[in-house]
């Protein structure tokens, strides 16, 4: 960062000043000083239409300038309040009063005074809520935005002097008279001591000058910062993370410290006072600016006796500071992260809610912004069409990495190096980094000159080297590995600038020592010594001559190759010049002459050719390109502003003046006059220039000559073709075509009568509407041209995905492939279809239409499309791929082509390798091969049964496996039907013969076909068993359990036989748990712990209750009438089976009984009137 005084402002009656604070938000300006002195002061700059220069080179004025009176005691605090608009003041006699703006001026809202003691400071929270005073006798008082007071507190003998809020607003920090700070809670309750560790080595109490705890509202500059700054008035400063931090930032300013202050964003801190000059005994009024981790950045020196107070500006680019009866105001020029390349700024900034820095890419040209997020950014430099991003590493502590990126932010490129980029630039071809003991280059390769087939690998040879800046290095060949233990070795000296071009690196020390070497090979030529420090370097175009600007300003030049004589009469090469500005914190040499160059000097920019400069321009913006003769700077204090929304308003270009005298003379005195000018000052822009000034007045000769001297082939060519011309009207049209001025050529053309002409120009343009214009007036143009600018009408639409509108323009301009891409973007499937119907058969686009169907599913479409074409085979893979089987064989049939079997069977197994079982049950059930797919998910079912899933699910199972059983049933009675009709009795044909011969009569396929429902009622009945039994019809759930017994091959034993000594031990039934019990102990998959746990059961069961059924009912048998008990699915006597009803699980003993359609199982007819579906396949009744 550079700063520099701006203005004076002095106070009446040469009253002295004691405070002064800058509001944040609105930027109004109170100071208080003697006898009652409060001003409020507002510094605006003029803006509008006449006032070229914009930011801080913009002139200001005061635009408020009042008196307020209330004190009559010296105004020793004042603390603004941003949110609200007020301003809260208090004088020598503990008097305060807090003022409103109200219409456009100041007055008294509020006034308190204790009449006890006198206030020390006054400190508002973050949010502007709450605000904290303390008084000198230890009273401290919190009160709200409205007046009310919320607490009040005397903290017994204890002097206050400071007071500050936390971020949060959690903390109240106090600063006591002894020089230590307290923490305490917002209500006023102790918490801690604040260890200051600034003040090791000094004895006795010291007063403590400031407490500034940066509030964090427009975020951090990187996480976990340093914001909490205490300094004592010996200089002594310590900056903490937070405000129990054990390791906080150390700094001896040496200065005798009157007020400290951060800027808006806490990347600066400026320490305020007075410091002894080094060969006088007086004391000189200095400001020192630090950043967060205790570096210096500048010191500012102000005139006058003695400096009280310093306060930001909002934006932090002025800062405002009370000296004797004066405010002195000093603008800053901050070290902006930013570059350009290619027309391209970029530039970063902070966001409060986000850790990472956000970079902008931002077009100047087109206007387009590219964002990227970049965690812990340290600089950014940029140069030709690259940028370069250096950064530290997240995950490796002591790693950084330079990224290198295109104009639009995609990385390229990036190396990981193990040293601090503290200074970072580049060239067309190398980056250049360097710490302060090393430094280090990186030879990158140009994307656009790499080879296809060369791929980025490891570090190649001889593309990075790092030297330690005492070494002395020789050029010879780089080593495989990159040694970065050298940027650990001390030195004595310092790197502290660095700057670069394609021949030369020249990198400064801190002794005023200049190491020169060549590039690329890194061998260094010369040493040169400045009796200056070197903050900021940079070479012409031709690498001559250096620029110099040092720490304190100033800018000087050095001839790098110039041999001089000293005084002993020794040669020594490279000379520093006499020439020297002050106040220099930007400067820019022309990329294409070693003479001129741009700086900036406070707020203007000079423009020098050969040291000689040119009246100063007014401005605030950083240079970014100088070229042509034309500068271009960017206002990056107006973009950091808004800095997502930059406008072109910020870019500013500026002519030089021979460019400018040029086009006066060319508009004033004539071609001869500018000729000569331009001879006595040749560049090839101004020759440009003159050539553009001669094709307008027709003047082919000097045109022609100025092409030759500017090199502008085409212009030559250009100028001949001119020459051919006879007519003067053409001639004209061709120059105004030439410039750009497409409406006065069209006009010519056409007021020569040559339509053509002015139809061939707008199609050059790809103006088609225009050309649709000019064919459809005068005589009109042929079809082949209106459906030319038609088809280029729609693809105009059709490129910014307007497909409607492109539409209707590939329709009158018969082009039939896009219209077809439109209408499948716009998902216009029926105009597809017509498309398909109304194209003659074998078109070529016929395949590609079919191939749109088919990526949406829409299989009926795609084949129709795929016959038209006679592409059967892709008809059928269409089918298959959309699972469409049947179509697939119908097809199949049609066509005569035997693939389809083996490629269903393939596919299957492809699935079932893949174990994608489900997918290939679905195959197998849309091709119609029921009791393939019934086969494969009863496997799933009993494998699901072995795991022990849920019941539920394995039942679903069993039921879709019984349904594509009975779907297999239909089929077959189906195949047979056919087969009685065919007359010629082919009874092996069914309507899959020929793709899957099926054998019907295995021995395992009869066995599901017969069993189909065997699982689905296991599962059914063991569900309903439970079912009851949880609701309490124990009965039932016995006599539910007891079907159980004929399902042991599909269902547990153990299980079905514990669940019956369950129900039948709820129901009484003690005979039939007692055999349940029988039955499970001497099961042989039990354990021994296992069964001995079933057996002390059944004792504890059996000694209380004989094993005896309670209450046996008997029934009659249906077949034979003998009494059987009415559990009973079978009679003993006649042998007689019962079907069980499938709602109650009872057997079923009546004539009348419900039979469902599909699973074809029983029920009886009172239970199911209940129902709406069978409950074992959940037909509808």
């Amino acid at each position: 960062m550079f700063v520099y005084l701006s203005k004076k402002i002095a106070i009446p009656n040469n009253t002295k000043l004691r405070c002064v604070s800058w509001n944040k938000d609105q930027g109004y300006i109170a100071c208080g000083g003697e006898e009652g002195l409060l001003k409020v002061l507002k510094l605006e700059s003029q803006t509008g239409k006449d006032v070229k220069a914009k930011g801080l080179a913009a002139p200001s004025n005061l635009s408020m300038n009042q008196t307020l009176e209330g004190h009559s005691g010296a105004v020793q605090v004042v603390t603004w309040n941003g949110q609200y608009q007020k301003l809260t003041t208090s004088d020598q006699y503990g008097l305060i009063i807090v003022w409103m703006l109200y219409k456009g001026s100041w007055y008294e809202e509020m006034i308190n005074n204790r009449n006890k003691s006198v206030v020390r400071s006054m400190a508002w929270n973050a949010d502007g809520q709450k605000i904290c005073i303390v008084y000198e006798d230890g009273a401290v008082i919190v009160g709200s935005v409205d007046g009310n007071r919320i607490w009040g507190k005397e903290l017994r003998g204890i002097q206050l002097a400071h007071v500050e809020w936390s971020p949060d607003g959690k903390i109240i920090m106090f600063g006591m008279a002894n020089g230590e700070v307290h923490n305490y809670d917002n209500l006023g309750n102790f918490i801690s001591k604040v260890q200051i560790y600034c003040l090791s080595g000094v004895n006795g109490s010291t007063k403590i000058s400031g407490v500034q705890w940066y509030n964090g509202l427009n975020g951090y500059i990187e996480p976990n910062c340093p914001c909490l700054a205490i300094c004592f008035e010996n200089g002594r400063c310590q900056i903490m993370r937070t405000e129990i931090d054990e390791n906080p930032i150390l700094i001896d300013t040496g200065m005798q410290v009157a007020q400290i202050a951060w800027n808006h964003m806490g990347s600066v801190l400026a320490v305020a006072g007075s410091q002894r000059a080094l060969d006088q005994d007086k004391e000189v009024n200095v400001v020192q600016f630090y950043s967060p981790h205790g570096e210096h950045l500048r010191t500012l020196k102000v005139p006058g006796k003695q400096m009280y107070a310093c306060s930001w500006e909002g934006g932090s680019l002025r800062v405002a500071l009370a000296v004797d009866s004066f405010i002195y105001f000093a603008n800053i020029r901050p070290d902006y992260k930013w570059g350009y390349c290619s027309n391209t700024v970029v530039y970063s900034f902070t966001k409060p809610d986000r850790v990472e820095h956000c970079v902008i890419f931002w077009d100047t040209k087109n206007g387009e912004k590219y964002v990227k997020y970049v965690k812990n950014l340290i600089a950014i430099t940029a140069c030709g069409d690259y940028c370069c991003l250096a950064t530290k590493a997240d995950e490796l502590n002591g790693q950084f990495v330079l990224v290198l990126c295109n104009s639009i932010g995609t990385p390229l490129d990036s190396k990981y190096i193990e040293m601090d980029p503290v200074y970072l630039t580049m060239t067309k071809t190398h980056i250049i980094t360097a710490s302060k003991e090393a430094f280090y280059t990186w030879q990158f390769k140009n994307p656009k000159k790499l080879s296809t087939l060369e791929v980025a690998g490891r570090r190649k040879t001889a593309s990075e080297r790092l030297h330690h800046i005492d070494d002395h290095p020789t050029g010879g060949a780089a080593l495989e590995d990159v040694d970065f233990t050298k940027a650990f070795a001390g030195t004595t000296d310092p790197v502290c600038s660095v700057c670069a071009s394609d021949k030369v690196l020249i990198v400064g020390r801190e002794s005023g020592t200049l190491n020169r070497y060549s590039m690329p090979m890194l061998s260094m030529t010369h040493k040169y010594v400045l009796d200056c420090r070197p903050h900021q370097l940079a070479l012409n175009c031709v690498s001559s001559r250096l620029s110099i600007i040092d720490i304190s300003g100033v800018l000087t030049f050095f001839d790098l190759d110039t041999k001089i004589t000293d005084q002993d009469g020794k040669e020594t090469v490279g000379e520093h010049l006499k020439f020297e500005r002050k106040d220099v914190w930007d400067m820019k040499w022309a990329e294409d002459n070693q003479e001129l160059f741009a700086m900036m000097e406070k707020t203007r920019m000079y423009i020098f050719r050969n040291l000689d400069p040119e009246e100063p321009i007014l401005s605030s913006g950083y240079i970014c390109q100088f070229n042509d003769l034309q500068i271009k700077s960017v206002l990056l204090d107006e973009i950091v502003r808004d800095p997502e929304n930059p406008t072109k308003e910020c870019i500013a270009e500026m002519e030089i003046k021979s460019l400018r005298d040029t086009r006066d003379l060319l508009e004033k005195v004539g071609i001869p006059d500018a000729q000569q000018f331009i001879e006595d000052n040749p560049h090839p822009r101004l020759w440009r220039l003159l050539a553009e000034s001669a094709l307008e007045q027709l003047n082919l000769k000097v045109a022609e000559q100025a092409f030759v001297r500017c090199k502008d082939y085409q212009g030559i060519e250009f100028v001949k073709r001119l020459g051919n011309l006879q007519s003067e009207n053409m001639k004209q049209a061709e120059v105004a075509a030439y410039f750009r001025r497409f409406e006065e050529a069209e006009r010519k053309y056409l007021d020569m009568d040559r339509r053509d002409l002015a139809v061939s120009l707008r199609k050059k343009l790809g103006d088609w509407f225009r050309v649709v214009q000019l064919l459809k007036t005068g005589s009109g143009g042929d079809d082949l041209q209106l459906e030319e600018a038609w088809n280029a009408i729609g693809d105009y639409y059709a490129d910014r995905q307007k497909w409607q509108q492109a539409v209707t323009y590939y329709v009158q301009g018969r082009n039939q492939e896009r219209l077809a891409e439109c209408y499948y973007m716009l998902e216009d499937y029926p105009g597809l279809e017509k498309m398909v119907q109304s194209l003659p058969e074998n078109h070529k686009l016929l395949p590609d239409i079919a191939s749109m169907f088919v990526t949406v599913g829409m299989c009926n479409q795609a084949v129709d499309a795929y016959i038209k074409c006679n592409h059967i085979k892709d008809a059928i893979d269409c089918c298959v791929n959309l699972n469409q089987w049947n179509m697939a064989i119908d097809l199949a049939k049609t066509h005569n082509v035997k693939e389809i079997d083996s490629l269903l069977a393939k596919y299957a197994q492809y699935l079932l390798e893949k174990n994608k079982v489900v997918n290939a049950i679905e195959l197998y059930r849309k091709a119609g091969h029921y009791l393939e797919a019934a086969k494969l998910i009863f496997k799933m079912a009993q494998e699901q049964a072995k795991a022990k899933q849920k019941p539920l699910l394995i039942k679903k199972m069993f039921v879709l496996g019984g349904l594509l059983i009975e779907q297999y049933h239909e089929q077959m009675k189906m195949t047979s039907r056919s087969k009685v009709k065919d007359k010629r009795g082919a009874m092996a044909t069914s309507a899959l013969a020929g793709f899957l011969e099926e054998d019907a009569t295995a021995v395992s396929d009869s066995k599901v076909i017969e069993n189909a429902w065997r699982g689905a009622e296991a599962y059914h009945f063991y569900l309903l068993a439970q079912r009851q039994l949880q609701e309490g019809y124990v009965d039932l759930a016995m006599k539910t359990a007891l079907c159980l017994r004929d399902y042991e091959d599909i269902l547990d034993s153990v299980d079905s036989y514990s669940l019956l000594a369950l129900a039948s031990c709820a129901s009484r039934a003690f005979g039939m748990c007692s055999n349940s019990f029988i039955k499970l102990e001497t099961h042989e998959s039990l354990t021994p712990e296992q069964r001995q746990q079933y057996e002390e059961l059944a004792l504890e069961i059996f000694t209380k209750h004989s094993p005896k059924d309670s209450k046996a009912q008997k029934i009659e048998c249906t077949g034979c009438s003998a009494s059987i008990p009415d559990w009973s699915t079978a009679c003993p006597s006649c042998d007689t089976k019962f079907p069980t009803c499938i709602v109650t699980g009872r057997p079923l003993l009546e004539y009348q009984f419900w039979m469902c359609s599909s699973c074809k199982h029983r029920a009886y007819e009172s239970e199911i009137a209940k129902r709406q579906n069978c409950p074992l396949c959940h037909t509808t009744v």
